[in-house]
């Protein structure tokens, strides 16, 4: 049966996607290669305990925030999430002194002027930049941190929640660093549970609403005819035809699988090969002993040895799973790091004898996240965007191909917010497009 919209790839991207379009009367496929969807947000188990991959916290989810609206429509909000501390959401640990990041902008700039007197004024034009217009993406942002700041501790802090984007001096725009500020400053989030929870509720409405979201269907080849997508074609043997198609993988992995150079555009083809990918993380995910560490309402990010821009500088993320049951100790605990070597002794200086604390330890590497999702190189946070050369880094939903459309974190922002914003724009292109089947609307 042919369907309005088949989406390939079932991250947080696709699955926004196919939630919004079967919300609208779309009939919706997704397919999945793994025997599990979810992308980076997909959990493991390992004796009884579900460990998180991708996703540790978020921000912005008050009303009137950056993702309040659009998790409410994504039927997000009901699940259980858990305020993270308002003094100190994030605690920032540079060679031994520790700053805090409180919510709110103008607790976060009080907070911070308590350590910086001398650089109110700065923080207070940093957090207007942060509420106001997206930059420039011609914009670098560690240029603009020293243009703003005279204070080289006080810009290493304001990057130091960075372990959720890739700091990088010459390339990083400012307008991918400010969004990996702002919402956690309005206000930040846990779940009180593994990130499953979030797949599980979009699967469900998905199916619900008649669509269907299909694992083990890992598309190898997608037919052309007269110029458009027709169908693709899945290891489990089937073909799925459709008016228009969406790939929430990775744009050059989307384009190998069109056969027919000619339609592609060589030119593309060779943009997208030109293309760096940012580098991949480690996460060390922990066990710990009964009443061993009280859990502890906020994250920790520890760095030693240089300034939290130079890739060698040893650093750390600590995320520590809110406990279940109500008690008031923790029992998982994530270090993430992009350094191969182990984090345990710098995760010590924040959290003394911790190696004593656990009873069992599991560990990913970015080979097991290009495993799994298929990113390349195991990437965290997609493509690499560059102030430098923003409209070659920067993609558009749309591809070469007029009824196939991209999304997820390689086009224009990573992490949650990011890909929830262009899944959006994905779907209001195909809304927008008269050519398309909405017989069901």
């Amino acid at each position: 049966m042919k369907q309005d919209v088949v989406i390939i790839g079932s991250g947080f991207g696709g699955l926004a996607c196919a939630h919004m379009l079967a919300k609208s009367g779309r009939g919706v496929v997704v397919l999945e290669s793994h025997w599990q969807p979810g992308g980076c947000l997909q959990s493991y188990k390992r004796k009884g305990h579900a460990f998180d991959t991708g996703m540790h916290y978020l921000g912005g989810l008050d009303e009137g925030q950056t993702l309040h609206e659009v998790f409410q429509q994504l039927g997000l909000l009901k699940l259980p999430w858990y305020r993270l501390d308002r003094e100190g959401f994030d605690r920032i640990t540079i060679d031994g002194r520790t700053f805090r990041f409180a919510e709110g902008f103008d607790r976060f700039v009080d907070t911070l002027t308590a350590d910086f007197p001398h650089q109110r004024e700065a923080l207070q034009q940093y957090v207007d930049m942060l509420q106001g217009p997206d930059a420039d993406p011609s914009v670098n942002a560690w240029q603009w941190l020293n243009e703003t700041f005279t204070d080289p501790l006080l810009i290493d802090v304001l990057a130091g929640s960075c372990l959720k984007t890739e700091l990088c001096r010459e390339s990083l725009p400012l307008f991918a660093f400010a969004h990996s500020q702002k919402g956690f400053i309005q206000s930040s989030w846990r779940l009180q549970g593994d990130s499953s929870l979030i797949v599980r509720s979009l699967v469900n409405d998905i199916r619900q609403m008649g669509g269907e979201v299909i694992c083990r269907a890992e598309v190898q080849q997608l037919l052309e005819q007269d110029g458009r997508i027709a169908a693709a074609r899945c290891s489990n043997g089937e073909t799925y035809e459709a008016d228009t198609f969406i790939s929430d993988i990775h744009p050059a992995q989307a384009m190998a699988m069109v056969q027919n150079e000619r339609i592609q555009k060589s030119i593309f083809r060779r943009r997208l090969d030109m293309l760096e990918n940012t580098y991949g993380m480690y996460t060390w995910s922990l066990v710990l002993k009964p009443e061993a560490l009280p859990y502890f309402n906020h994250n920790k990010f520890v760095y030693r040895g240089g300034s939290v821009w130079e890739p060698a500088t040893e650093r750390v993320m600590l995320s520590c799973r809110v406990p279940e049951d109500g008690s008031s100790y923790a029992t998982l605990l994530d270090l993430l790091t992009p350094h191969a070597t182990d984090p345990i002794p710098l995760a010590e200086t924040v959290i003394p004898h911790l190696r004593d604390m656990i009873s069992e330890q599991y560990v990913s590497t970015p080979q097991t996240w290009e495993r799994f999702t298929h990113t390349p190189h195991g990437s965290a946070y997609g493509i690499r965007k560059d102030s430098r050369q923003p409209l070659m880094t920067i993609l558009s939903p749309q591809s070469p191909i007029p009824n196939l459309l991209l999304t997820g974190q390689n086009l224009v922002l990573h992490g949650l917010e990011g890909v929830v914003m262009t899944a959006q724009q994905t779907v209001d292109m195909v809304k927008n497009n008269s050519t398309f089947n909405i017989q069901h609307s």
